[in-house]
């Protein structure tokens, strides 16, 4: 805005020395410089709450600098940071507010079922926020809100907007992300590293787990059985014989790429198959000494 300060309506060549000057020009003279400090009040005002600060005024308290929803336009930004915050509680249902930061995180004491407080209008733009979950437990299961209905596929295991972790004491870090207010919210994993080099030791007749990457057998004389339900679209999934006490280990697949009876045997230590879950079914990629029928 223009300021409406005038320097040029006083007169500085007055009152002229050696002559009778008349009252009138002190009066106008002190008219303006009062006039023009009461726009400098204003104004320096209007400044002061809301001009950026890097530090406190005289006499004021520390600046949050609060934009208001004003667009920034033009800026480079170096050395800056964003806000990170605790989750308020750690079992339970939770509610995270975006307004308290960017990175938000919490060590899990039970399962958490997760809303989001104070997500950004359509009219303010995107709005992204990262998650870290460090489960305590395996057990300990992470459920999104509703709105999460994009990129919930890249989450291995996942049932609807339930998450198992495959690993307790590791921090998993996710991003949610809409432009719409947080009516649809799409999840992106950056742990994706964390499910890929999880394993576990799969019991006899026991289904074998989604969550992990690669699942493997240690067998007895009299051999084991296990189950493969259906993959997300695009999971890769390893199976390998880790030890070999005598009997076979025999898979059953439930959708099977290859069809017939939809099995994998493997029969001695060292065997080993890698399967890839695309177009609803089951397919081998690679294989070591494995039987498919």
């Amino acid at each position: 805005m223009a300021s409406s300060i005038n320097p040029n309506n006083i007169d500085g060549n007055y009152p002229v020395a050696g002559q009778d000057n008349d009252s009138q020009g002190f009066r106008d003279n002190f008219t303006n410089i009062k006039n023009n400090l009461t726009f400098s009040k204003s104004e320096i005002e209007d400044l002061q709450s809301k001009a950026i600060l890097t530090s406190a005024l005289t006499g004021g308290s520390t600046p949050t600098n609060d934009m208001n929803g004003t667009v920034l336009l033009g800026a480079q930004l170096q050395n800056t940071t964003l806000k990170k915050a605790e989750f308020s509680a750690t079992t339970g249902s939770v509610t995270v507010n975006y307004n308290l930061g960017h990175l938000q995180y919490v060590t899990t004491t039970g399962s958490i079922t997760l809303a989001i407080a104070n997500w950004p209008s359509s009219s303010d733009g995107y709005g992204s926020m990262l998650l870290e979950v460090t489960p305590a437990s395996t057990a300990h299961t992470l459920t999104l809100p509703s709105a999460v209905s994009i990129g919930l596929d890249t989450i291995p295991g996942a049932s609807g907007q339930v998450i198992t972790f495959p690993t307790a004491s590791v921090p998993y870090l996710l991003e949610l992300v809409s432009y719409d207010g947080g009516t649809t919210i799409k999840l992106i994993n950056h742990s994706k590293d964390e499910w890929e080099k999880s394993s576990e030791d799969v019991a006899d007749a026991a289904a074998i787990k989604l969550t992990t990457s690669t699942s493997y057998f240690t067998t007895g004389a009299s051999g084991e059985t296990a189950t493969l339900a259906d993959g997300y679209e695009g999971q890769i999934k390893h199976l390998v014989m880790k030890t070999d006490g005598g009997g076979d280990v025999v898979i059953t697949v439930a959708t099977a790429g290859w069809g017939g009876s939809e099995t994998i045997t493997l029969d001695d230590a060292g065997d080993g198959c890698t399967l890839k879950f695309t177009d609803s079914a089951w397919y081998c990629v690679g294989n070591n000494g494995a039987t498919f029928a």
